[in-house]
């Protein structure tokens, strides 16, 4: 059954005409199929009205649609089902919140990271809600180096509220296992292309977010901070979230225009979790076209210019 936000309520209305004609036309032997098609046509235009205007706040919203694909989904469509993914940081355990392994796109192997938020309540409190803890940086991070011994392209995919902000994860090192990580990214001398494929929360995003491209699905976020976080520090309450939606500039339009990210990739009109295979398509197109155009220049010209990249977003005056 198909879930919907508030602000899709019209939407809703409309399937539910749909499926009592339905259900009508199946009870009586009543031809419907031209009142079904023009409820689809009305649902087609209602969907277009509501989507070509959405608010910074509504965004966020979809990026945590129940329904919208998760890393898995993703992996698991690129791959066309030959993911064989690799457990453990070495060390602690094996965070189940972040994800990784080796897996074919177009032919050719890749190594894919992602965060994993879970399906259902019981597979969400498994994944901790794709908040990784130390360990799940430290898992990435050997992943990362076991492909770059190989040669191998990265590919990774951002979807959490953040890291675990629990204590057990601080005294496991959380904010040296992040730095480490950005730390190391820069320096990999193989392909990185990095996917906001819905989250895009603080130093958890960032753990995982430093490659030669950086790009975001059109509805999804990035931020340093969630607007519920925002508004209860600036306001102590929730209730303005939607202005610190607007304050914050996270969307994937904002994010293009302040040279934060590289590119957005556009979702079918709905929403990625509408089209799960359209928008499957549109990411495994703009991987293997931009993993080929990174694997032809040479690596230390590769590196320095993600380097530069990422040191041209802030800007710093001396006294």
């Amino acid at each position: 059954m198909e879930n919907y936000l508030a602000f899709e309520e019209p939407i809703k209305v409309i399937d539910d005409e749909i499926l009592k004609v339905r259900e009508v036309e199946e009870n009586s032997g009543v031809d419907s199929s031209k009142l079904i098609k023009d409820l689809e046509k009305k649902k087609t235009q209602t969907i277009k009205d509501i989507f070509k205007a959405l608010t910074p706040w509504q965004r966020v919203q979809l990026s945590r649609h129940p329904d919208r694909p998760y890393s898995l989904d993703y992996i698991n469509a690129l791959t066309e089902g030959n993911f064989v993914e690799l457990h453990g940081d070495r060390n602690v355990k094996d965070d189940k919140a972040m994800v990784g392994g080796f897996g074919q796109l177009n032919g050719k192997t890749v190594m894919f990271v992602g965060q994993q938020k879970g399906i259902n309540t019981k597979m969400r409190q498994f994944r901790n809600f794709g908040m990784p803890n130390p360990e799940g940086y430290r898992k990435a991070l050997r992943l990362f180096k076991l492909a770059e011994k190989f040669n191998i392209p990265i590919v990774t995919l951002i979807d959490t509220p953040g890291a675990f902000p629990g204590l057990e994860a601080e005294e496991r090192g959380q904010g040296e296992a992040i730095a480490r990580n950005i730390y190391e990214m820069m320096r990999l001398k193989v392909p990185v292309i990095c996917v906001i494929i819905g989250e895009g929360a603080s130093g958890g995003a960032l753990g995982i977010g430093v490659g030669d491209k950086v790009v975001m699905l059109e509805n999804s976020w990035y931020s340093v901070i969630s607007p519920e976080n925002c508004s209860t520090i600036l306001w102590r309450s929730w209730d303005y979230k939607e202005q610190a939606a607007d304050a914050l500039k996270l969307t994937s339009t904002d994010m293009k225009g302040l040279k934060i990210v590289d590119d957005v990739i556009k979702e079918p009109i709905g929403g990625a979790h509408r089209h799960r295979e359209e928008i499957f398509a549109s990411v495994k197109d703009y991987l293997i076209k931009n993993i080929e155009r990174l694997q032809k220049l040479d690596p230390e010209k590769r590196t320095a210019k993600r380097h530069e990249k990422f040191i041209e977003m802030g800007e710093y005056k001396g006294r």
